[in-house]
């Protein structure tokens, strides 16, 4: 047959319209049909670009999800940032709709890229690409919405690098394998364009098995607490499925000046669709799954934050108001159960081997008080008893269970001393957790005793630490012991001794060895 089907001016205009419209054309030249399919844009860096691991990644997540408390789910919110962020709570989201049967799945996107777009951006194609393959437009659904709804317009460059479609796309792959998809890109945060068309889709949508994703994150880029806060508000306006009531939230939120608060919710748009919608669907009720921000991530930074909150839109009667169940951390010295401690060391190879396998990190939740007061902590990695990283945070100023996971990273990836730890040797290692006591000074070096002590120098702007356990390990006397602790500082060895300050902390040490014996 030879290149004689692409002297066709139909075919010739197709793979030009492909080219202008962002899109990847497929051409089947024994059957003359084409398929234009919009390739993934943000795979490799918001999700797993290899198709084995992102599936295991999707099903790692949804088996850690909360489970449903509704049954009768109309519509869900979800957030779409990196799964490493986000994914945990994109899981508890799709999780409430696992198992049920959706012959589409209308996915409300946020508008990040095109500043043009006022309406609805429909896909001119017929597909979009992730590593797991393929997911089918709901061709004829499409055309009803392009020729009923004067919002509705055909625009790929609205989609092209559009990612919150894209990374709810894998959840439905693996939830709904069959299930067709309308993807649509809400232009603006009207109320009026937004509660028109939500009423328009869900008198549309009735009868039909459909679900509803409106994909957004909540605030951005204020501080951790005051991300809780604001976070809060936003999530009981959305469930009074209230457009009016989001809107009047949002902006009121927005008049504070909130410092560092760039946005409330950058898929407000597609939310108040979605709760027009599934009001007009019969949702007499909305249901905060979970909420978490990306200071709630060991890789995560507390002073600029992004939020991330799953909801159900369901037909039943849920009207109460959502609380921030998350206890405020004593300062106390709660004692660890042994119980604590395996679920600490846990904790800590499940967050490494995760992200070495599959770019994600576990959500630190569940943890007993004990767990979750603050206190300073150090992880250790050792290799056939040899030292292979250690880094701790020495100030009681988050969560134990958060420190030990964000501890783990750093240990494992950023100790200068060693390469990072690779996923084919972390079978080797064992991982050791010393809980700290608060950081006192010391008259001097008589008032240290060694092994029950960890050592903290300061002098001429340089610092250094051991724990209790390393005098101990390596035999060293207290001279000695300082002598090395100064070196570790960049002094000379001796230097200890005149114009240093001298802090003393004790630490509760446990290792996988010693929790496997109990």
């Amino acid at each position: 047959m030879g290149l004689k089907w692409f002297k066709s001016p139909i075919i010739q205009i197709i793979v030009m319209l492909t080219i202008l419209l962002g899109g990847v054309m497929v051409i089947n030249a024994d059957k003359k049909s084409s398929k234009v399919i919009r390739p993934s844009a943000v795979d490799g860096r918001f999700y797993p670009g290899n198709k084995v691991t992102l599936k295991k990644t999707v099903e790692i997540l949804l088996e850690s999800a909360v489970k449903s408390p509704v049954k009768d789910p109309i519509a869900i919110v979800a957030p779409h940032a990196g799964y490493i962020y986000s994914g945990q709570i994109a899981a508890d989201a799709f999780k409430q709709v696992a198992g049920k049967d959706y012959d589409t799945v209308i996915i409300l996107g946020t508008n990040h890229t095109s500043a043009t777009l006022k309406g609805i951006a429909l896909y001119p194609g017929d597909g979009f690409e992730t590593p797991l393959g393929t997911v089918w437009i709901d061709q004829e659904l499409v055309h009803t919405l392009l020729e009923n709804s004067p919002d509705c317009v055909m625009d790929s460059s609205a989609h092209a690098k559009e990612h919150s479609i894209e990374v709810q796309l894998p959840f439905i792959q693996v939830l709904f394998p069959n299930a067709k998809i309308v993807p649509l890109v809400i232009g603006r945060p009207s109320v009026e364009l937004c509660s028109r068309f939500g009423t328009f889709l869900g008198e549309l949508l009735k009868g039909k098995k459909v679900l509803i994703v409106a994909s957004s994150d909540l605030s951005h880029y204020p501080t951790y607490d005051v991300a809780r806060k604001v976070d809060s508000d936003v999530l009981n306006a959305i469930i009074t499925l209230d457009p009016a009531v989001l809107d009047k939230t949002i902006r009121e939120i927005q008049s504070r000046s909130i410092p560092g608060l760039q946005t409330t919710a950058c898929g407000a748009a597609p939310i108040m669709v979605a709760q027009a919608a599934a009001r007009t669907l019969g949702a007499r009720g909305g249901y905060v799954v979970s909420y978490a921000n990306s200071g709630d991530s060991p890789v995560g930074e507390r002073h600029r934050v992004v939020g991330y909150g799953a909801v159900v839109f369901t037909r039943e009667e849920k009207k109460e108001t959502w609380k921030d169940k998350k206890e405020i951390p004593s300062n106390g010295e709660l004692p660890l159960t042994m119980e604590d401690k395996k679920a600490l060391l846990s904790l800590a190879r499940n967050t490494v081997t995760q992200f070495l396998n599959f770019q994600i990190t576990p959500l630190v939740r569940g943890f007993s008080r004990a767990a979750n007061q603050r206190r300073g902590v150090f992880v250790t990695f050792k290799k056939h008893g040899e030292l292979r990283g250690c880094i701790g945070h020495m100030e009681p100023d988050a969560p134990l269970a958060w420190q030990v996971g964000a501890m783990s990273m750093q240990a494992a990836f950023n100790d200068p001393r060693f390469p990072p730890i690779s996923a084919n040797e972390l079978k080797d290692t064992e991982i050791e957790i010393s809980v700290l006591t608060p950081v006192k000074p010391v008259s001097g070096p008589q008032d240290i005793v060694v092994g029950r002590d960890g050592v903290l120098i300061r002098k001429k702007g340089r610092s250094a630490v051991f724990l209790p356990q390393v005098a101990v390990e390596q035999g060293w006397s207290r001279e000695e012991m300082l002598n090395h602790l100064a070196m570790k500082a960049g002094l000379s060895p001796h230097d200890w001794r005149e114009g240093c300050q001298i802090f003393t902390f004790q630490a509760i040490v446990f290792s996988e060895s010693e929790v496997r014996e109990h």
